[in-house]
């Protein structure tokens, strides 16, 4: 069994936060207040596409720690 090292997982907490502010803000971008704004129209549907990436970022970074990982053993 691997020992448990808390470094990966430190790694990805920027992307969590960046994921979390998209949330957030996509939320509030949702107010009446900018229901007439064509940019935020465009912005909230790029949201999913943007959370999507982030996905993929954060797997590709997994993957090179978890190979970073076997080539040290």
């Amino acid at each position: 069994m691997k020992p448990h090292r808390a470094k990966k997982e430190l790694a990805l907490l920027p992307i969590l936060f960046i994921a979390i502010a998209l949330c957030v803000g996509g939320h509030f971008v949702l107010q009446p207040n900018y229901q007439d704004s064509h940019i935020v129209e465009y912005a909230l549907a790029a949201l999913p596409f943007a959370l999507f990436a982030l996905v993929i970022i954060a797997i590709r970074m997994a993957i090179k720690q978890e190979q970073d990982e076997q080539d040290e053993e």
